[in-house]
């Protein structure tokens, strides 16, 4: 039988060293880095023990009422697996995880698997298990946009291709910096303009896991004159992924193709050894409107679909 037991602070240490030693965890389920908003989250994970007391795999989870979410305040977050989890030993997990939720009074979850490009090795066990074992749909469905870092990419288009030489012309030049607070006004001001919303982490909650996670949080920026006129927040993870956690651009930038000229030096210098760069989704409203503009753009780059997908099932 396998033991089921609710996280508590005092299992950080034993929970991050099992993360980092995992076939499919990443920084964003370190507690370091999860519980930077602890305060927004009813906070329910999981960790499952075997009946000899190892742990064989974490469910990073909050609770609202009688739902439970895996995870609410993180892009993906489902079973967090050994390199020894086998697809009978998911199917086990997910038979007790139901029994154990049931008695905690949950009769609904909702469930967001890792990406695939974040594994270390194979690890869709949880797939499976989920929908022989607990009857689990495809609730919410969104696309990222993914450039494999090899032979095989796409060309870019001819339109990012003048944004370069555009760029290049115009003098922009582009740099890693720790100038957050710079990239931060213009990022501010671009999804007011445009969206009316503000940056899902503020200033003072990028610093924070910025110097939490130096080796995984990097900012990268295009200026002219000394003034920043784009940039993005790359979370680079397990040496595979790329990923950009912040794209923007001022009304100058977009101008003189300062994100292009940006993207080259990634894509083309700072990151061509890591497998994948992923551009993150261009869906809205759960998947169900596409940002045309936005995906185009990513295209544009060699980037190709990926889902980010949330199963859902009852107890």
């Amino acid at each position: 039988m396998l033991e089921i037991r609710q996280y508590h602070s005092d299992n950080e240490a034993q929970w991050n060293t099992f993360v980092a030693q995992s076939k499919n965890g990443t920084f964003l389920i370190d507690r370091r880095y999860m519980d930077y908003h602890a305060h927004r989250f009813a906070d329910f994970s999981l960790m499952i023990y075997s009946e000899k007391g190892s742990l064989q795999a974490l469910l990073p989870a909050h609770r609202e009422g009688n739902k439970l979410f895996s995870h609410g305040g993180l892009t993906y977050g489902g079973l967090v697996m050994g390199n020894d989890m086998t697809a009978q030993k998911a199917k086990q997990v997910f038979e007790s995880l139901n029994v154990f939720l049931k008695e905690q009074g949950i009769s609904n979850v909702r469930y967001k698997p890792t990406p695939h490009i974040y594994h270390r090795c194979a690890a869709e066990e949880d797939l499976y298990a989920i929908v022989q074992c607990c009857h689990a749909s495809l609730l919410f469905r969104e696309i990222s946009s993914v450039v494999m870092m090899d032979e095989t990419a796409p060309r870019w288009s001819q339109l990012r291709t003048r944004g370069v030489k555009k760029a290049e012309k115009q003098g922009v030049l582009v740099s890693e910096s720790d100038d957050y607070e710079g990239f931060w006004s213009v990022l501010s001001d671009n999804l007011m303009q445009r969206h009316g919303v503000q940056p899902v982490h503020s200033l003072e909650e990028i610093r924070l896991l910025a110097s939490r996670f130096p080796r995984h949080i990097r900012l990268f920026v295009a200026t002219m004159e000394g003034e920043i006129v784009a940039g993005t927040v790359i979370y680079e993870t397990l040496g595979r992924v790329a990923h950009a956690q912040y794209i923007s651009a001022s009304p100058r930038g977009k101008q003189v193709g300062a994100l292009d000229m940006l993207f080259h030096y990634l894509l083309t210098e700072r990151y061509v050894h890591t497998q994948y760069f992923d551009f993150g989704i261009s869906t809205e409203q759960h998947g169900e409107w596409l940002n045309e503009n936005l995906i185009h753009q990513k295209e544009g780059f060699g980037a190709r679909g990926v889902c980010y997908d949330t199963y859902e099932w009852t107890l």
